[in-house]
């Protein structure tokens, strides 16, 4: 069976997610229903919210994460964050007790208590390979973003084209090293005329956060 979402994006265009049914990648693992409690599969309600903030970010590329040609992998909740998992590996975690098991996988982020799902710094590594848009900032800007701060004009050197207000955005050095990611507070037209200390992109997360959440990171 399949599951069928659709997010509005901010340009007015819909995008498409497909997403396989969890229950059938199980199945065809062979991976029984007793490993269905440690790191169980998202509910319908979970994974529209999680599909929703991570489509901000790339889009229908949703897909390729999940429908991969090399194996099967698969988004599981465990302690109220979303982990993605090859689905080969599901069963070893049936050695573990579900109180001390504290992650498998990569962490893609983690429900509030509202039922908001807010990303990690974790999950850069997929945000940067498939996001619709990107900003580069100059040298003198890296620190300054990776300490907390959000993208200002004097440290833009670039952005995708017409990459639109509030859209998602993965921020990277000038060498393509992914820093962190945000959300645009202009769009690339915008940018244009703003002033050298207007803010471009704010910050959501930056691999600063390694050390700034050291002692939260798995709380």
């Amino acid at each position: 069976f399949f599951f069928f979402f659709f997010f509005q994006a901010e340009d007015g265009i819909r995008d498409l997610v497909r997403s396989r049914g969890l229950g059938d990648v199980y199945k065809r693992q062979g991976i029984n229903a007793e490993y269905m409690g440690i790191m169980r599969p998202l509910t319908e309600e979970e994974t529209k919210a999680f599909y929703k903030k991570l489509a901000k970010y790339i889009g229908s590329n949703i897909r390729f994460l999940i429908d991969r040609e090399d194996e099967d992998y698969v988004f599981r909740f465990h302690k109220n964050r979303v982990y993605y998992v090859r689905a080969a590996l599901l069963k070893f975690v049936a050695h573990i007790g579900q109180d001390e098991l504290v992650a498998f996988g990569v962490c893609f982020g983690k429900f509030t208590k509202t039922g908001k799902f807010r990303l990690h710094i974790t999950c850069l590594e997929y945000l940067a390979k498939y996001a619709k848009y990107k900003i580069w900032v100059k040298t003198a800007g890296e620190q300054a973003f990776v300490y907390g701060n959000h993208v200002v004009k004097t440290h833009l050197a670039k952005m995708t084209e017409n990459t639109p207000q509030n859209a998602g955005v993965v921020v990277l050095s000038m060498s393509d090293v992914p820093l962190g990611f945000g959300v645009t507070a202009k769009s690339t037209i915008q940018c244009r005329e703003l002033e050298p200390t207007g803010i471009v992109a704010v910050n959501q997360c930056d691999l600063g956060e390694y050390l700034r959440n050291e002692d939260n990171a798995l709380t």
